[in-house]
């Protein structure tokens, strides 16, 4: 009897292999030699799975997306002020899942700069993530430009983010920082 391929498993295998060449080398470095030496699999299995360059990357970058969202959606919190909390925690490189992507998701919004088609779901993603955050702050605090205080805070988060990863702040002076944002936001509509 024939062995049953699990073709999705076999791309998330590849997707994963993308991150990783990413993470450590940047975007740069993905090509088909390097993707399959990681993945270790034949270059003709991840032609198989994928015809451009341009499609690994996109793949690898909804794997992340959905990884992010799925940890997300895992958050539970009574308290609407501590769900924002652990939400905007969750954005930055302080679990081993967020630092293993955050190199990653880093390398991706820079290549949205000059790769429209990369920019598009992150601009997409972005909106529906300051609509959701502009609810959760309205939940503690109605009133003011909600809009405007989470699209704050998804800016500030995102800088934080990249100065962790770089060693600038330390990630119990990150923490520190977002309760000073998220306390500021919260109590001056």
């Amino acid at each position: 009897m024939p062995k049953q391929v699990d073709h999705d498993e076999r791309r998330r295998q590849i997707g994963d292999a993308v991150c990783r060449v990413i993470a450590s080398r940047g975007l740069d470095a993905v090509s088909l030699r390097h993707v399959a030496a990681e993945a270790e699999v034949s270059m003709g299995r991840v032609q198989h799975y994928f015809a451009t360059k341009d499609e690994m990357l996109m793949f690898a970058f909804e794997m992340v997306s959905a990884r992010v969202a799925a940890r997300f959606g895992a958050i539970a919190a009574d308290d609407p002020a501590q769900h924002l909390r652990a939400i905007l925690l969750e954005l930055l490189p302080l679990s081993a899942a967020a630092r293993e992507e955050a190199p990653v998701l880093t390398a991706f919004l820079a290549h949205a700069v000059v790769e429209p088609r990369l920019g598009e779901p992150l601009r997409k993603g972005s909106g529906e993530m300051v609509a959701w955050l502009a609810g959760m702050i309205t939940a503690v605090r109605p009133g003011g430009d909600v809009s405007r205080d989470a699209m704050a805070l998804l800016a500030f988060v995102d800088g934080l983010m990249l100065q962790v990863l770089i060693g600038q702040v330390s990630p119990e002076a990150a923490v520190d920082l977002v309760d000073h944002q998220l306390a500021r936001v919260l109590t001056c509509g």
